[in-house]
């Protein structure tokens, strides 16, 4: 089978993707910039941390009376520090720290400029000829942290943006494509007879040239479908008079010939030409079938139609034919009145052509406009029911015929948008053949 897409989901979804994998890349950029930034910023506070501490270190340590003792500077209140500091002398003994500061963090000799080692950035400087040297350290998580709320707040308006944008996108795209749409379900709407050119309005450059080159091609179909068509019902037409002049001369040659081969021969001949006329009429609704006007303007009552075509069959053959109509009175289609006729005449001819001929025909209609005939009988085949709505494809009987009774009712079906189903044996039995057919139905004001 072959795979299809929908144009309007891969857009939808190629275009929403596409703004946000741009989107995430630019991001990433002005993440890594600010990351950047933030790290200037930080360095460029441990260098001024200990520019500003240096000078009132040492003027705190040249005011002591015991300069080598170890000073720690006490915190005026509790409170989370980033920032700790040791002021060491050349050897590296510690002369001042901050209250939280760690010595070992620190380098085991005083280094001047900036060093990282595995969790802390520091900074160190020196005065007094290199003799007091001071070293700042901060731990390298808080610069990670506030990278990581700065990725964060570039990253959270895409979790909002991302629906918006394929919702907006997704409306954008069907707009844009509802002609097409509009196009799509014109085409699917049609029937099987409907060679009428397609009119949508408005459709895209560049589909428009397709729709033309279509319409085009459904013109020169139909052309060539109805020329067809009015040559087989021209040549059935024109066949009826002939024949029926040659059947009435057969028939006179019949009466007057005497007993024997050449009256044999005559009604051989008889035989023939009737079958010819058959085949004559059957083209004809064979015409009809594969042209349009199978559907009409205004709803029909079926129930009416029905009776009136089993009456007629009725006072024509001394067959039974056993009428069910559903409870309701009226039940309306779209099809049209003659196509109907030539629909039901052919079920019923073909019903009584290979049904048993001691049962009966049950000829039933529903209120859902299922139409259903049933005849007696052997059970037909599989092989043989799946063609039998072929043309001239005749069941297992001794009956003339030309096969195109069933091939005419499927093509009437398929104009008027209905379905056919053929059972063997029938709903319900054991034997016997059923012909199922959902007919459009029509709604009734008031």
């Amino acid at each position: 089978m072959k795979t299809t897409f929908s144009l309007q989901k891969r857009l939808g979804l190629g275009l929403t993707l596409g703004m946000t994998l741009l989107w995430l890349v630019a991001t990433v950029g002005t993440w890594r910039g600010v990351r950047h930034e933030l790290n200037e910023a930080f360095d460029s506070a441990l260098e001024e941390t200990a520019q500003r501490i240096l000078p009132l270190a040492v003027l705190e340590i040249s005011n002591r009376e015991h300069p080598g003792e170890t000073q720690q500077i006490a915190t005026l209140k509790m409170h989370k520090e980033y920032l700790s500091y040791l002021v060491r002398d050349a050897g590296g003994k510690v002369l001042m720290q901050s209250h939280d500061a760690n010595p070992k963090v620190f380098s085991k000799h005083p280094i001047e400029g900036f060093s990282t080692t595995g969790k802390y950035r520091l900074y160190g400087a020196s005065a007094l000829r290199e003799t007091v040297f001071i070293e700042v350290a901060e731990p390298l998580r808080h610069r990670r942290g506030a990278a990581r709320k700065a990725l964060f707040a570039l990253l959270w308006p895409l979790l909002v943006l991302i629906p918006i944008s394929l919702l907006g996108t997704w409306l954008l795209v069907r707009m844009s494509l509802g002609s097409v749409l509009a196009y799509r379900y014109a085409v699917e709407a049609r029937g099987v007879g409907d060679l009428s050119p397609i009119k949508v309005s408005r459709l895209p450059a560049e589909i428009n040239p397709l729709a033309d080159a279509v319409n085009r091609l459904l013109e020169r179909l139909r052309k060539a479908l109805e020329a067809e068509r009015s040559f087989t019902a021209n040549s059935a037409h024109e066949l009826r008079t002939p024949l029926a002049a040659t059947l009435a001369q057969v028939q006179r040659l019949y009466q007057e010939a005497p007993e024997g081969p050449l009256r044999l021969r005559a009604k051989k001949i008889e035989s023939a030409l009737r079958e010819l006329a058959r085949l004559s009429e059957k083209l004809m609704q064979l015409a009809k079938a594969e042209g349009g006007g199978l559907l009409s303007q205004a709803p029909q009552d079926l129930v009416s139609l029905l009776a009136h075509v089993v009456d007629e069959w009725r006072h024509n053959s001394t067959r039974q034919i056993v009428l069910q109509l559903p409870a309701q009175a009226h039940v309306y289609s779209t099809v049209d009145p003659d196509a109907f006729g030539i629909l039901l005449r052919n079920l019923i001819e073909n019903a009584l052509k290979y049904g048993a001929m001691d049962q009966p025909i049950e000829v039933t209609l529903t209120d859902q406009a299922l139409l259903r005939v049933i005849n007696a009988g052997p059970v037909v085949p599989v092989a043989i029911l799946q063609h039998l709505t072929e043309r001239f494809v005749r069941g297992q009987s001794e009956s003339s015929g030309s096969g195109l009774g069933l091939a005419i009712v499927k093509t009437i079906v398929q104009g008027i948008n209905g379905r056919i189903e053929l059972l063997s044996p029938a709903k319900d039995r054991q034997e016997g053949f059923e012909v199922r057919v959902w007919l459009p139905l029509a709604t009734v004001a008031g």
